[in-house]
């Protein structure tokens, strides 16, 4: 598998189109000729640019997306992919029209297994939702078909395929990305043997879809959040603890999360190994395992297309121990925070030392914050980054009673007001009786919403059971932080006194 280093979705553009036909002769061995012409991608480009989108891994191509807009009503009957092509001219597509139709999607063979395909339809149904189309169809190919034609039908071949009694790569996948058969078309793909020339028609359906009227419509921006709740456990190892964060991950990813959130030391089990160490060394030994954890997040990051705060980490530097977290994005890049305020407890026991970073992170949900357990009782920090325009605020947090748990809870409640910004906690649950100083863990994972009409009365958009592992999945709305930010009952930001008080960074001007 090629290990990735950076993913981008860009538009399609006609010089790309040496490296799609390579691509496309890679993804396609069974038809070497049936390759898109350089007259077809400018055709495509040229009538819907917005349809045309490639996935560059690593600088390369390695996969490609097509699609047309048509009327629902003209090819939701049976038809053949030349007539909804248009003999390859692709004139069948109208601005006007009212479905998405999927031209073409493939990934090259030595990126497949990285979830890039599910990205080309995330985009689709995305790019489906902003046009306000009623959906999405395309041909479904079923390549395997040929092994059984001639002791079933397409029909008994797709229903066989639907309950897992044969396996069909294609069928498979657009099934797993909720796709929805509606009808097989005989002579489908002219030349397709491995399907004997039969598809799928398959529909995904925008639950968002609005008739077209002439009331103006605010967009809406949804950020959904992946909430981790994570149960401290006895892992053997590095890797069996990295299965169970990715078993979260896929959890969170499965419902087509933004972001995953794991709490402050989720790793901690590790250091029962060293047990028979004094504490700052077995937490020193703990950090020895930060680096490669931090890798495995960033990889997975990619590989189900969502972001991921990883919680806590403790970390060496320069020989000074830090407690740190990473924001791995999906896009293969990530950036580190600090825990500013260490507590007692963390200075004392283990001798860790408080950072000196505090920033706002820009992603593809807007601007984000992290604050690690204690330093959200400072509300200082999270005024700060607010001013720098955040609107989530994430606080990966670890408590052994709920005296700690409750300091906590209520200080992210009142950020989450203050600011006019969401806040979602996450903590660790369980017992560690095999390491020192995590013998306990208190936590109810939550997420906070500003107090106004249009956020829930108690300011708790969701809420976990308390002291059991589970996720949060959890729909925030931006834009009604900008109504709030305007338009509130009162407004926490905008009616600041800066004329009598403020807050700035030390050595700021």
């Amino acid at each position: 598998m090629t290990k990735i280093e950076n993913v981008e979705l860009e538009f399609l553009t006609l010089p790309d189109y040496e490296a799609l036909k390579e691509a496309m002769i890679e993804a396609y061995p069974s038809m070497p000729e049936a390759y898109w012409k350089e007259m077809h991608i400018q055709a495509l480009i040229d009538k819907f640019p917005e349809g045309q989108v490639k996935i560059v891994v690593n600088g390369e191509l390695a996969g490609c997306a097509l699609a047309i807009i048509v009327d629902y009503d003209r090819f939701e009957a049976r038809h053949t992919y030349k007539e909804v092509t248009a003999g390859y001219t692709f004139n069948t597509h109208k601005d006007s029209g009212d479905v998405l139709y999927g031209i073409d999607v493939f990934i090259k063979p030595e990126f497949r297994g990285l979830r890039l395909g599910r990205r080309l339809y995330d985009y689709r149904k995305e790019l489906c939702e902003k046009l306000n189309l009623r959906g999405i169809l395309f041909g479904g190919r079923i390549p395997n078909y040929h092994k059984y034609a001639e002791e079933m039908s397409p029909k008994e071949y797709i229903e066989k395929v639907r309950f897992k009694e044969i396996h069909d790569p294609v069928l498979n996948f657009q099934l797993s990305n909720d796709f929805r058969p509606i009808r097989i078309l005989g002579g489908y793909l002219e030349g397709d043997q491995a399907s004997s020339e039969y598809a799928v028609l398959l529909q995904w359906d925008n639950i968002y879809y609005e008739k077209p009227q002439t009331v103006a419509a605010t967009v809406k921006k949804v950020v959904r959040l992946g909430v981790v709740q994570w149960q401290m456990r006895h892992y053997a190892s590095i890797d069996e603890l990295m299965q169970q964060a990715e078993y979260f991950i896929d959890a969170v990813s499965g419902y087509r999360s933004d972001f995953a959130l794991f709490p402050e030391y989720f790793n901690a089990p590790l250091m029962a190994d060293y047990n028979h160490l004094p504490e700052p060394e077995a937490i020193r030994e703990l950090a020895k395992f930060t680096p490669k954890v931090r890798e495995k997040f960033s990889e997975l990051s990619i590989s189900y297309n969502i972001n991921i705060i990883t919680g806590s980490l403790p970390e060496v530097v320069d020989g000074a121990l830090y407690n740190v977290g990473y924001l791995c994005k999906r896009d293969g890049s990530f950036e580190r925070y600090e825990k500013l305020h260490v507590t007692p407890d963390e200075a004392k026991v283990w001798g860790l030392q408080g950072g000196s970073q505090i920033k706002t992170f820009d992603t593809d949900c807007g601007k984000v914050g992290v604050l690690i357990c204690y330093d959200v009782e400072f509300p200082e920090l999270s005024r700060m980054l607010a001013m720098e325009g955040m609107d989530i605020l994430f606080v990966p947090f670890v408590t052994d009673t709920q005296n700690g748990y409750s300091r906590v809870r209520h200080c992210a409640q009142a950020r989450a007001i203050e600011n006019e910004c969401y806040v979602a906690i996450s903590g660790c649950v369980g017992n560690l009786p095999k390491v020192h100083n995590m013998d306990i863990q208190f936590a109810q994972s939550m997420v906070f919403t500003p107090c106004d009409f249009s956020f829930p009365t108690t300011g708790i958009k969701a809420e976990a059971t308390p002291n059991t592992e589970m996720i949060l999945v959890v729909d925030v709305d931006i834009d009604l932080l900008r109504e709030l930010n305007a338009f509130g009952s009162v407004r926490n930001l905008k009616d600041r006194r800066g004329d009598i008080y403020e807050i700035r960074r030390v050595g700021s001007d």
